[in-house]
């Protein structure tokens, strides 16, 4: 009672008043010092993050296939005795082998070795196991034509698995080439050279692919001792052969010549290439039904058959016995 008296005081409700608001302003400048900002420890966790990601691809990098192979000697040593560069050579071998992701003297060599062994090994095998092992009940000229084909089969043999490899690295390159053209797009905006740019892209998108990471690896290589710009995109366009990479290309060049506006040639392009993705995700999700058809009628109908006419049957099979 005597503190409710007192309140009424007009003196000492203005002191408590200017407490109260003096006490409030220590509380509001002192509170962001005493308590952390979640933000700040948030920015600061996700750069952490991403720089021991960053530094993890990196390893990755370094540890995978190098863009050049070291070359064994006693396969330089077969493929020079025998002189079989001249005679198992593929037209193009260099071009090929470089799309697939293998660089350098040591990629030949080793591919030329592997199309003289394949077969080698091949007709060896296939004419133990006719002769001796199970003639599986061929004529001696069937035989003959199994060996051939074999022989044939082996000196293919490395240029399918090359194929493959080649598919397999343009469609991971092809999957990370629009977010590879968002970056170059940001850096060109924020007025880094093409040759930063195409180096700073090449660290960033190592994480999503490794064959995009080398190919502009390669292309920032040609671009700092290359007499002419030009020449390093038409080789990038070569070895990825890809349409989007040829449509960057061709944005390249004619900025090189003409000196068009690249950040909004870039944009368009990056739009373009987004749009492809995603047509070709819709394309593959409008697939899906036709597929699922001969599954569904085998594996599912079945079991909805025997589910719903089960009960019935075991009870007509009572009232039966």
């Amino acid at each position: 009672m005597l503190f409710l008296e007192r309140l009424k005081d007009p003196d000492i409700l203005v002191q408590l008043l200017i407490f109260l608001s003096a006490a409030a302003s220590v509380v509001v400048v002192a509170l962001p010092f005493l308590s952390p900002d979640p933000l700040q420890q948030r920015m600061k966790s996700v750069a952490v993050e991403r720089e021991r990601i960053r530094q993890r691809e990196r390893d990755r990098l370094s540890r995978g296939r190098m863009l050049r192979s070291d070359e064994k000697p006693f396969m330089k040593r077969f493929v020079s005795f025998f002189h079989l560069a001249k005679w198992l050579g593929i037209e193009n071998a260099n071009v090929k082998l470089a799309s697939a992701g293998f660089r350098g003297s040591a990629a030949e060599t080793t591919f030329i070795f592997f199309r003289a062994i394949a077969p080698i090994s091949l007709f060896i095998l296939g004419f133990v196991y006719l002769f001796f092992v199970n003639d599986m009940g061929y004529s001696s000229i069937a035989r003959i034509g199994v060996l051939i084909a074999l022989l044939y089969i082996g000196i293919k043999l490395p240029e399918l698995y090359l194929d493959k490899v080649t598919r397999d690295r343009r469609e991971t390159i092809r999957r990370a080439f629009p977010d590879a053209l968002d970056l170059l797009l940001i850096c060109v905006e924020a007025g880094i050279s093409i040759e930063h740019a195409f180096r700073r892209v090449s660290e960033e998108i190592g994480r999503q692919s490794v064959a995009l990471s080398e190919e502009l690896t390669l292309t920032t290589a040609e671009l700092a001792f290359l007499p002419d710009r030009r020449i390093a995109y038409e080789n990038l366009a070569r070895r990825v052969n890809i349409d989007s990479v040829r449509q960057i290309v061709t944005v390249l060049n004619q900025a090189e010549r003409y000196g068009t506006p690249l950040a909004s040639a870039l944009r368009t392009v990056a739009q373009e290439s987004r749009d492809m993705r995603m047509a070709e995700a819709e394309k593959k999700a409008a697939a899906l039904p036709p597929k699922l058809t001969v599954p569904m009628i085998v594996f599912f109908l079945p079991v909805l058959f025997v589910v719903i006419l089960g009960p019935a049957a075991m009870q007509a099979a009572k009232s039966f016995f």
